[in-house]
């Protein structure tokens, strides 16, 4: 893995040092020039929490990734700069799912003048790195929130038009085994999210970009704009303009979108 490739696909100048500096320079790069997107899972091909593979995929190959990917490739790119860093298992929507949800976000921990988490994994969370201490955050006019849930977990509230409302975490170093046993989870059983729904967020501009399916939302503080994907070929277009993301092979994907977006609301009261 070349830190200079990665440094060229963020759009990074300069000399990387180990300083607060340079880290909110990578982070904030990083989320701006890399989409989150799960496509890989819908179209059936295997992820892995390997940073290795994360940077062919990402750096090589110009495309995004989920939270394994992102913050695997961040974390490895950080160390080889010669930064602290400790790989911590996130539990999205843990205050909902229980225990169970142990691992199925991927996120950094970085010692430098002090404890900061750097996550460019979560889609729509902060552009920039945050202190480990309770209380708002707030990054280009995104409001987040840190609180201290008791002795070991901690909880990071998404802002108001996130898609995941939270996650909660420990500062105990991630278990490999058990985030690989989430990662292979979350792209196989029938039940997971990243299985049912095709997903890219972006952070842009003052946007963030969000597509769920078909549905695709351009926000922004002040507010956000909804729109319907109508067909295929649109699906694909949009990928290519909003993610720059050039898959032609996502068409192959529509059907599937259509029929879960017509499930998703055929369940809701009317």
């Amino acid at each position: 893995m070349e830190v200079q490739a990665y440094l060229d696909r963020i759009g990074f100048q300069g000399v990387p040092r180990v300083d607060l500096e340079t880290l909110r320079a990578l982070h904030r790069g990083h989320s701006l020039a890399i989409p989150y997107e799960n496509l890989d899972v819908q179209l059936g091909r295997p992820l892995t929490t390997d940073p290795a593979a994360a940077f062919e995929k990402i750096v090589k190959r110009r495309r995004g990734g989920w939270c394994y990917e992102m913050n695997g490739l961040l974390g490895a790119m950080l160390q080889e700069i010669g930064f602290n860093v400790t790989r911590l298992a996130g539990a999205a929507m843990r205050k909902d799912r229980g225990d169970d949800a142990i691992g199925n976000h991927l996120l950094l921990l970085v010692d430098l003048e002090g404890p900061w988490i750097a996550d460019v994994g979560f889609g729509d969370g902060s552009r920039d790195p945050y202190p480990l201490r309770e209380g708002p955050i707030e990054s280009d006019g995104y409001a987040y929130d840190l609180a201290r849930l008791d002795a070991d977990w901690w909880r990071l509230t998404n802002h108001p038009f996130g898609g995941t409302p939270n996650f909660d975490f420990t500062l105990e170093p991630a278990d490999p085994a058990r985030l690989a046993f989430k990662c292979q989870e979350l792209q196989t059983s029938p039940e997971s999210g990243f299985v049912l729904n095709a997903v890219a967020q972006r952070h842009a501009g003052e946007e963030i970009r969000l597509l769920r399916g078909r549905s695709f939302r351009r926000l922004a503080p002040r507010g956000h704009d909804d729109s319907l994907i109508d067909s295929s070929e649109a699906f694909v277009a949009l990928l290519k303009q909003e993610y720059d993301l050039d898959l032609p092979e996502a068409a192959t994907l529509w059907p599937r979108i259509l029929a879960r977006h017509e499930a998703v609301f055929a369940k809701q009261p009317a």
